[in-house]
Formats: C-alpha cells, sequence, structure tokens
C-alpha cells in the first residue's frame, strides 16, 4: 500500500485534456492532438512510476509538457548536423546522398516508372536489371544483382551456394582470421549457418597458409569465403591467403569486401581487383565508400548471380525502386568520372586539408562573433571514414574547439537543437570537425550554439 504522501502525489498529477487545453496547446498544433495526447500519457506513465518508487518528480502542468516536447522533438527521422568527423557514421545514417541521387529518388518516388516493365516489349520485366549494365561497367562483372544490404547479399549468396547439388553436407570453407562481426551483431558463422552450409574454419586467427585451404577441400567444399576484415586490423605475426591465390584452388571463391570501394584510397580493396583476382563473386555495400543509398550488390560470374536470382529468398531481400533509383544515380557519377566531386562521401574523404581549415576557421569566426561569451578557435583534429571501412585510417582535419562552458552539456544542449548538431568531446572541450560539414551546416551550427548558451 502507497503512503498518504505518495498517494498525495499521485493524485496531483494533471489530467491529460488540461495539459492539452493548458501548457501543451502550441504542442497539439505543431504535431497534433493525438501524437501529443499519446506523449503526454507516457510522461505521466513515467512521473507515476517515479512517484511510486519513492521519488518526488515536478508534476506541474509545464513540466509535464516540457516532457512531452522533449519525447516528440526526439522522434523521426531528421536533419542532423554531422560535426563529428566521421564521414560514413553509422548512426547518422551513413553516406549522404549526391544531389542526383537525392533527385533520382524523389523522381522514382512521385511518380510511376518502369520498375518492373520491360517498355521496348511492353510486357513484364524484373526489377533485377536496373543498374546492371552500370555495374558490369564498373567492375568487369558477367552479371550483378541489389538487393536490400550487403550482409542480405552474403546471405542469399550462400544460401544459394548451399543449395547446389553435391555428395554430403555442403561446406564453405573460411580463414579463422575472417570469421568476423560486424555492427548489429552481423557474425559471419552465424549467417554461414543459416544459409544451411557448413562451416570449415581453416588456420588460425593470426596465420593462415594456402596449404591450409588445400587440406580443407573435398568433394562436400561449395566455395572459399574471404571476407575483407573491414572493421578491424591485425598486425605483427601475421600470414594470409589473397583471392588470386585461392582462386587457383579450384572451388569458387566468393569475396564479402564489404566496404564497396571502386576507387582507391587507404588501401581498401577494389571490387573490380577482387574480381579480376579471380573471385567468382564480390559482395559489397552501397552506402559504404560507394557513396549511394543502403544496397548489398553481388557482382561476378552469371552463373552464381543466376543461382542467387532464382533463389526464394531474394523476393524478402529485394531492393525498391527508391533505392534502385539513386543507385543508378550514384554509379552513374562513378562511370562519368565525377564521383569525387559529385558524392559527398568521396568528396569529403578527399578533399584537400587547405579547403577543410578554411571551413573551420570561418565557423570559429561567426562562432566568435556570434556567441560572444565562449572562447572558440581552430585546432588540427582527425577525421575517419567510419562505418566499418577504413579501419586505422586517419584523415587530417580541423575543427572549432568551443571553451568556456561545461563541454558535455553543451553538447546536449546542442543535440537538443534544431536542427541537432553533433559534435565530439575531447579532452574537456567541444571538438566541431569542419571535414563533415555539409553545405548550410555551419549557419546551424552557429544559430543552435547560440541558442545553447542562451540556456
Amino acid at each position: 500500500m502507497l503512503d498518504a504522501e505518495r498517494q498525495s502525489r499521485l493524485r496531483s498529477l494533471p489530467a491529460v485534456d488540461a495539459v492539452l487545453r493548458g501548457p501543451a496547446a502550441g504542442l497539439a498544433a505543431r504535431h497534433g492532438r493525438a501524437a501529443v495526447a499519446a506523449a503526454v500519457r507516457e510522461v505521466l506513465e513515467g512521473l507515476r512510476r517515479e512517484i511510486a518508487a519513492g521519488g518526488s518528480p515536478d508534476v506541474s502542468g509545464r513540466a509535464v509538457a516540457e516532457g512531452a516536447a522533449r519525447l516528440l522533438s526526439g522522434r523521426g527521422l531528421r536533419r542532423v548536423v554531422n560535426a563529428t568527423g566521421v564521414v560514413l557514421h553509422t548512426n547518422l545514417g551513413r553516406a549522404v546522398l549526391s544531389e542526383r541521387a537525392a533527385a533520382a529518388a524523389a523522381r522514382a518516388g512521385t511518380s510511376y516508372s518502369n520498375l518492373e516493365y520491360d517498355l521496348s516489349r511492353g510486357r513484364r520485366g524484373s526489377r533485377y536489371d536496373h543498374a546492371v549494365p552500370l555495374l558490369r561497367e564498373l567492375t568487369g562483372a558477367e552479371d550483378a544483382l541489389v538487393v536490400n544490404n550487403c550482409a542480405g547479399a552474403t546471405l542469399l549468396a550462400l544460401s544459394a551456394l548451399a543449395g547446389e547439388e553435391g555428395e554430403g553436407p555442403p561446406e564453405v570453407v573460411v580463414s579463422r582470421g575472417q570469421l568476423i562481426e560486424i555492427g548489429g551483431g552481423f557474425r559471419i558463422p552465424e549467417v554461414l549457418e543459416l544459409s544451411g552450409a557448413v562451416l570449415r574454419e581453416v588456420g588460425t586467427t593470426n596465420r593462415t597458409r594456402l596449404s591450409d585451404y588445400e587440406r580443407a577441400l573435398s568433394e562436400r567444399t561449395r566455395a572459399i569465403l574471404w571476407v575483407h576484415p573491414s572493421n578491424f586490423e591485425i598486425r605483427g605475426f601475421t600470414e594470409s591467403a589473397g583471392i588470386a591465390e585461392l582462386a587457383g584452388l579450384g572451388p569458387p571463391v566468393v569475396a564479402d569486401l564489404g566496404s564497396g570501394a571502386l576507387l582507391p584510397l587507404g588501401g581498401e580493396p577494389l571490387v573490380q581487383a577482387a574480381l579480376r583476382d579471380g573471385a567468382e563473386l564480390a559482395l559489397f555495400s552501397g552506402d559504404k565508400l560507394l557513396g549511394g543509398p543502403q544496397a548489398g550488390i553481388a557482382a561476378g560470374s552469371s552463373r552464381l548471380v543466376r543461382r542467387m536470382r532464382r533463389h526464394p529468398l531474394v523476393r524478402a531481400l529485394r531492393a525498391d525502386k527508391l533505392c534502385l533509383a539513386a543507385l543508378e544515380a550514384t554509379l552513374r557519377a562513378y562511370l562519368e568520372g565525377r564521383a569525387e566531386e559529385e558524392v559527398p562521401a568521396q568528396r569529403m574523404l578527399r578533399e584537400p586539408l587547405e579547403g577543410v581549415e578554411a571551413r573551420a576557421r570561418r565557423l570559429a569566426s561567426a562562432l566568435s562573433r556570434e556567441v560572444p561569451g565562449l572562447e572558440v578557435g581552430v585546432v588540427p583534429s582527425v577525421a575517419r571514414s567510419g562505418g566499418g571501412t577504413l579501419p586505422g585510417y586517419e584523415i587530417p582535419s580541423f575543427a572549432a574547439r568551443v571553451l568556456g562552458a561545461d563541454a558535455e552539456a553543451l553538447a546536449a544542449r546542442l543535440r537538443a537543437a534544431e536542427p541537432p548538431v553533433v559534435g565530439r568531446v575531447h579532452e574537456g572541450a567541444l571538438l566541431l570537425d569542419a571535414r563533415t560539414l555539409l553545405p548550410g551546416d555551419e549557419e546551424a551550427v552557429v544559430e543552435a550554439l547560440r541558442e545553447a548558451a542562451r540556456g
């Protein structure tokens, strides 16, 4: 039984309608009455739990309305200013689409399209044909297939291989040093198990020789899986077999490249190079170094791609028209030789340092002028590719450094701005890295910091 004081606090909680008519009236006008009412109820339920646990929260209508406003502001996809210096920031949506790709997706989304219609023959077509000519031209592959993400492409490829006829349980050979886990708990061994293939581990974490693969091969071997460790590095006493060596062993080599690099950068393996070296299938992401929409791309032999296209799982993993439209536009930029200037991820990763420094100094000058209570300067910084790509690869950068206020509290207030600004705190200072700022972001940062300083 609750004591009298707790019961009194519970009775003092305002009614939902009273909050909607009073302090939350403005919220209802912006977000709609139903959405605000749901948020108010959620806040009230949280207050009830806090009171039941012995707390003494503010139960005024104003406090409830403010809580509802915080809930509403944190929901739904919103524009965020990325001042972290991490170009392919997974939590912030990875690659930013080029203007051409965004316009293509908008056209596909606001009109009918030939997604599954053959205009020349006047009959049903296939969504899996889109982007294929571009991928063939860029990678040298015989055929290609686009699905919704690279993990899906890997699962589909291994499932198709496991379904091939042969003696005994189907096996896929992979080095122990490549049994990786990436974000979200995606583990290669678990994908192999889901595909129906039996995992045949060879070598050790740091050393796997060609002879290790040779000894593991049998009539049950359906493929050799070569996985690029795109989010970590092993250094020191190491040895590994490359794709070209593995291709000479006989079974098809499936190369899970992950990052999707079509242009040289930081030693990342190129898709076209993997295929030239003998991989029968290369798998990679669309929204990492490629700089396009989220997608999983399989490029390689017609034989393997055809098996993937005919597998029942392909329908569950298929890409939608917005993805395909944006991907085609991104690939055209590569084909035209314009990717380094047109695709934002490529542009940020390669921008000369002097341009980044100029942007950081411009931002620091504006902040000093508009928010005089803070100490703002420009310092060297280190940007990164992020998104499970180029581990250990540091990109020289510059950042506006903000002192004169509690850095963590200031960062929290910037995240609550509209649009939210996400920087990073380092050695007691707030750093706003200029390498990842998009056009228009500088003004947003200045306004957000001005409001944060007032609060």
